[in-house]
């Protein structure tokens, strides 16, 4: 098949019922399938993906997930940005990222890249704009823990997180953060004085648990809810923390977690991203920001 028929295939909104071909594409690349991820980002967001010409299955997607009001959405952050190893090089990742600018027209973008993708977003307009670390490893805490309450998050914290939420990250999240509580398998808070200071998630992502997100007062309050979700799991944590947040990411080395990658953030449309980036440790997950 030649590369002009190729970039004349047609973009189709994906539905939960492609969650497998999602997972299937991901194991492709060497990938896992991640198919608990791609569940929460095929119903909080939106999926988009080529299907394959030959009847085998997706040849790529994406997903954007958008934040705001629905009918005007202030920043839409694209992820799991996959294309199939045999079509690769093929104009098609270059045609699904035309295509996310497109849909978005003039609302800011934002995503994280890898440093294969990397190039591919900067011939596209995407500026670097910060980078987040990748770590893992059986936590086990260095020195003494910062003295602040965490507990299990309840129902009733759910309005307390959502208004923290929007004031950390700038744009309303209600579509996302509602879902964490059926998608983590801990989600926690940390307190002062009666008043929400921080929250947490913990979710399964193959033999780990992501700690994310990870929005906190400070980094000793930071500090203070890594601690308690790695208290109550066996498994290896691991999470993306921007690399500002120095002492954070010092500390959980020290702890036992090391460095397993970069990614870059980078926006279209935008010189930054909204809300207080000095409360906001680490995403849900890379793929929404």
């Amino acid at each position: 098949m030649s590369t002009p028929s190729l970039s004349a295939l047609p973009v189709r909104r994906l539905t939960p019922r492609d969650l497998t071909s999602c997972a299937d594409l991901s194991e492709d690349r060497g990938w896992p399938r991640e198919e608990h991820k791609w569940g929460l980002l095929l119903s909080a967001g939106t999926g988009y993906g080529i299907d394959d010409p030959d009847g085998n299955g997706l040849i790529g997607v994406y997903v954007v997930t958008r934040y705001g009001p629905l009918e005007r959405p202030g920043l839409e952050a694209i992820g799991m940005v996959l294309v199939a190893e045999r079509y690769a090089r093929r104009g098609i990742g270059r045609r699904l990222m035309r295509h996310a600018i497109e849909q978005a027209a003039t609302v800011p973008l934002t995503l994280h890249a890898t440093p294969n993708g990397r190039p591919l977003y900067e011939q596209l307009g995407f500026k670097a704009i910060g980078r987040a670390e990748m770590v893992r490893g059986h936590f086990t805490p260095s020195g003494p823990l910062p003295d602040i309450a965490t507990r299990p998050a309840t129902a009733e914290d759910l309005t307390a997180i959502l208004r923290l939420d929007t004031a950390v990250f700038g744009h309303d999240r209600t579509h996302v953060i509602t879902r964490l509580p059926a998608f983590t398998d801990q989600l926690r808070i940390a307190e002062a004085d009666g008043e929400i200071i921080g929250y947490a998630g913990a979710w399964p992502n193959m033999d780990t648990h992501v700690v994310g997100p990870l929005i906190a007062r400070d980094t000793a309050t930071a500090k203070a809810l890594i601690a308690s979700l790695a208290a109550h799991t066996d498994r290896p944590l691991r999470t993306d923390i921007d690399v500002r947040h120095e002492e954070l990411l010092a500390w959980v080395k020290a702890s036992g977690l090391e460095a397993v990658a970069f990614n870059t953030v980078m926006a279209y449309g935008t010189p930054e991203l909204p809300g207080d980036w000095t409360r906001r440790f680490a995403p849900l997950t890379v793929a929404t920001g």
